[in-house]
């Protein structure tokens, strides 16, 4: 089995553009480089990582593609441009043409405008996603479900996945809502999905049970072929750790040919990582 990491983040703080980040957050809070994060790969036999962006800068993109340069375990970056800037045109064409560029992630969780994604003024940034053969990493909250969806049918053609399972708040239990939404994705568009970020999302000691319903959900809805695995480390970080993320999804997984696609396989065909 080809094992990889769908989903991780490196910073340096004195780069000063995490602004969602504060030194409040003990855990993720210090400078977090490859160095720290092999060996953890290496116990877990995995052998790829995708790297996603963590700052709204073009300067962060070009600091991961730095990274990935230098460290052949890293297969591929998503990174970021400013959607409400034709003139970053320029930007995503000259990042496309490096070997290890995927995609782009716009953070839509952190906008207060839960319309801003469907804006007439920011569709040449799809339209560019897929005449580039890039990928879209779509982040956000269930508020952001029924948008989505609308988005995805409006650029059908687009290669995209959903990150960490569009985050529901198993903290409060509320499944229901969420279900429906995530459900509705997986059934109408072509939409893969990460098996990420839920840990985050829970209550402080969670188990494998709080998270088993949300997790049976997702691969149920998308099918193996279409979800794969992400640790989200370091912000895993925050309330849990990498290697009980890791065994809890692959005690939760059903079958070695669900968990070969899941762990491995679905993201290495999903970003093109040969």
């Amino acid at each position: 089995m080809t094992s990889i990491d769908a989903h991780q983040h490196f910073w340096s703080l004195s780069r000063g553009d995490y602004f969602w980040m504060s030194p409040n957050q003990k855990a993720i809070y210090r400078d977090v480089l490859p160095s720290e994060l092999k060996p953890i790969i290496d116990r877990h036999g995995i052998v790829g990582t995708v790297l996603v962006q963590a700052a709204p800068s073009i300067e962060e993109t070009e600091y991961m593609l730095g990274i990935a340069d230098a460290t052949p375990w890293v297969k591929g970056v998503v990174g970021w441009i400013d959607f409400e800037q034709p003139s970053h045109l320029k930007h995503l064409e000259r990042f496309a043409r490096h070997p290890k560029f995927r995609g782009v992630r716009p953070m839509i969780q952190d906008i207060a405008d839960v319309d801003w994604m469907l804006r007439s003024d920011i569709d040449w940034a799809y339209r560019t996603i897929v005449d580039l053969d890039l990928r879209f990493d779509a982040l956000g909250f269930p508020r952001h479900l029924s948008n989505f969806l609308k988005l995805f049918h409006r650029h059908s053609d687009m290669k995209i996945v959903v990150d960490h399972c569009m985050k529901p708040q198993i903290r409060d239990r509320a499944f229901g809502p969420w279900a429906k939404g995530i459900a509705a994705i997986a059934a109408e568009t072509g939409a893969y999905v990460k098996l990420s970020g839920l840990a985050t999302e829970a209550n402080s000691g969670w188990t494998i049970d709080d998270l088993r319903p949300y997790v049976k959900h997702v691969i149920d809805c998308f099918g193996p072929e279409r979800v794969m695995w992400g640790s989200d480390w370091p912000v895993l970080d925050l309330n849990g750790n990498y290697d009980s993320w890791h065994e809890t999804a692959s005690a939760l997984i059903d079958g070695d040919a669900a968990k070969n696609a899941i762990m491995g396989e679905t993201a290495r065909r999903f970003y093109r990582l040969d």
